[in-house]
């Protein structure tokens, strides 16, 4: 299920919660990436690469060097980047090689010594696109996407006709996409994605573009383009079409039936978040066929799918998220009932209003390896033939009404990852059923009706990384319920394990030392947090140990923990200073000790910290001054609360400093004097 963030401190607290499987795609458009990579290779396996600055026994042409460094010339570096993108770009006579052969992203032919590829994506490289471009007569590879190129994409591009690859998507161009574009007749892979502030009114000069293969222009409006639909069918060897975002529901006249028509060539095709209904199937027809491999149409308001999706005999994956109008799920599927339910691997339509229940007519999917159907209006029971899908790898039901118990079955299936949490579920009633159940690895419960027992069967799941048993009325001594399965047992890279707000008690001995997130809060847990220790890999990013009963002073061997974004360690019985370790957590984001016993001055080791953005240690015995320096390093901040302490001095005007400071909280201390004027457009400031 995809989470969206709360308003002020929740949106710091969920920002860094880490990506969690279920709530992004499976295969986020594979083909489409493989694609590419296919077609990049393919450019380059006639050419010698020096993108890794590699030697090479041929030297550039003196014209293309010149033309190279007049390009670098129109452009104002990044100044984040204190090696520069460009760096290699040097002068002959300078240190640095002048051999443009040997200049990072350019590639020249082994034989000639051209220029044949410039692949400068993601440099961060502010300015103009240079004229002397022209001067590559032998370049067909041109890749600057993910920059800040700006003003209008310029007119010459369309004189570069060797051209075979062009990518300007992600840049700052404004103005009409040029129509002499249509001039690059060679060009087989054409990307103007995310060119926001571009705009389109024609795509006649796409006729000309006859070896067209892969055609990318999300987020550029389409909607005023009318017929666009015969201009793409006349594109005969268009594999891969990206039309996210296009405002497409905007077109009047989006297509003409035309007299004579073959068969659409597209395999990939992607139409999400263009507010679209479900009157665009009648030109989505045209642009389907049996070759069709990918079908994005999430982020529309779509409610239902015609009965031709079922004759997609080459269908793998449909996405189909985020449509916002009611849809029943028994009709969605038998739409889909033709020689589609043996293709299709991939189904994703989490986040819409599907309602029904998911009932024995998910069995006709043989194939299906990724099905989500998180965050809709599901009701009824989980049928025994979803356990029974023989490619059945990864299932999300998540944020449903399911209720009942688990089937049986589920101990017959080879499924990899399973997440039905938020519903009313009661999980597996009997250990046996688990044992045949030794491929799952992730697994998520959270609010389903396990408790107050704690699940024996998860003892089974000798491969299981990753599980959430968060809020499941679990009621148990610790120990007694995991027994020498323990926290240890949990060695994967991408171990996660949530057991919050349950009723788990007792202490923590053991845990695994490659854990990545860790979320122990709102149980009964007691005894000292000195099991820290064992976590020694540094793959921790998310530490929440918060509302137990812990005891004892925070360990100082934190020095393991340098990828920690988030630890919380409020409402517990901690004592003591914080130790000099603190200075280690170099990319903690999120610090809260609320409500303990620590003392000492306001910590020095926090200096370090310099990526806090949310900052409490209220109720607490800290003394001494306010820090000056908290302005100068701890930049960041978005919440600071010190309440409830033994604080003296004034509030330093070096606070002034933190510009994305919105919540002050310096409440209950023992601070006088005025509060600074800077102070006054917070958010939220509590004073007394």
């Amino acid at each position: 299920m995809l989470i969206y963030p709360l308003q002020k401190i929740n949106t710091i607290l969920y920002r860094i919660m880490g990506d969690n499987i279920f709530h992004k795609p499976f295969i986020p458009r594979v083909f489409f990436v493989v694609s590419l990579v296919l077609v990049f290779v393919w450019f380059k396996t006639t050419t010698a690469t020096s993108l890794s600055h590699q030697a090479s026994n041929y030297k550039c042409i003196d014209k293309e060097r010149h033309a190279l460094l007049h390009f670098k010339s129109y452009i104002h570096y990044d100044p984040y980047d204190p090696e520069e993108f460009l760096s290699t770009w040097t002068r002959e006579e300078e240190e640095a090689t002048g051999n443009c052969c040997e200049w990072y992203g350019v590639t020249c032919n082994n034989e000639t010594g051209h220029v044949t590829a410039l692949d400068l994506a993601d440099g961060y490289l502010e300015g103009k696109i240079s004229p002397s471009l022209l001067n590559l007569s032998y370049l067909n590879y041109l890749d600057l996407r993910g920059n800040y190129f700006s003003d209008t994409i310029p007119m010459f591009i369309g004189s570069m006709t060797q051209l075979r690859y062009l990518d300007l998507g992600w840049n700052a161009f404004t103005g009409t996409i040029p129509r002499e574009l249509g001039n690059l007749t060679h060009l087989q892979v054409l990307s103007l994605k995310d060119l926001r502030e571009c705009t389109i009114e024609n795509l006649d000069w796409l006729f000309h573009l006859s070896q067209l293969e892969d055609l990318d222009m999300s987020s550029i409006s389409l909607g005023k383009v009318d017929n666009w639909v015969n201009v793409i069918l006349s594109l005969k060897k268009l594999s891969t079409l990206s039309l996210n975002g296009c405002r497409l529901s905007h077109v009047i006249h989006p297509y003409s039936y035309p007299s004579v028509s073959s068969p659409s060539s597209i395999v990939r095709l992607y139409l999400g978040n263009n507010s679209l209904n479900s009157s665009m199937y009648h030109w989505l027809y045209p642009l389907t066929s049996n070759k069709l491999v990918v079908l994005d149409l999430s982020g529309n308001k779509l409610d239902g799918i015609p009965k031709y999706f079922g004759n997609l005999c080459s269908l793998t994956s449909l996405y189909f998220y985020f449509n916002l109008m009611p849809i029943k799920l028994p009709d969605f599927l038998k739409s889909l009932s033709g020689c589609t339910s043996f293709t299709l691997q991939v189904l994703y339509a989490s986040s819409s209003q599907f309602t029904g229940s998911l009932s024995n007519d998910i069995q006709k999917f043989s194939s299906l390896a990724y099905l989500s159907f998180s965050d809709n209006q599901l009701n009824g029971s989980i049928s025994e033939k979803v356990w029974q899908l023989p490619a059945l790898q990864r299932l999300d039901v998540s944020s449903n009404y399911l209720k009942g118990a688990i089937s049986e079955y589920i101990g017959n299936s080879k499924i990899l990852a399973i997440d039905l949490s938020n519903n009313p579920l009661e999980g597996i009633r009997s250990k046996a059923y688990m044992s045949n159940l030794s491929n799952v690895e992730e697994i998520e419960l959270s609010s389903c009706k396990l408790g107050p027992r704690f699940p024996k069967w998860i003892q089974t799941l000798k491969k299981l990384s990753s599980i959430n048993i968060a809020n499941t009325r679990i009621q148990t001594q610790f120990r007694r319920s995991f027994g020498t399965y323990s926290l240890s047992n949990f060695d994967s890279e991408s171990s996660t394990l949530d057991l919050s707000s349950n009723n788990f008690y007792g202490p923590i001995k053991n845990v695994s030392s490659a854990l990545q997130k860790l979320d122990l809060s709102r149980n009964k847990f007691n005894g000292d947090i000195s099991f820290l220790c064992q976590i020694v890999d540094g793959s921790l990013f998310f530490l929440d140990l918060s509302h137990n009963s812990f005891t004892g002073q925070i360990p100082d061997c934190l020095w393991h923990f340098k990828k920690l974004k988030l630890l919380s360690l409020g409402y517990n019985n901690l004592s003591g200073r914080l130790p000099a370790s603190f200075k280690y957590l170099i990319d903690l984001e999120v610090l809260s000790l609320y409500k303990n016993s620590l003392y000492g001055e306001f910590p020095l080791s926090l200096k370090s910290c310099t990526k806090l953005t949310f900052l409490e240690l209220g109720a607490n015995n800290f003394v001494g001054y306010v820090p000056l320096w908290i302005g100068e390093k701890l930049s960041r901040l978005y919440a600071l609360s010190p309440t409830s302490n033994n604080f003296f001095g004034i509030i330093p005007s070096q606070l002034c400093r933190l510009a994305n400071l919105q919540i002050l909280d310096m409440s209950l201390n023992n601070l006088y004097g005025s509060i600074p004027s800077c102070l006054d457009n917070l958010t939220s400031m509590v004073q007394n």
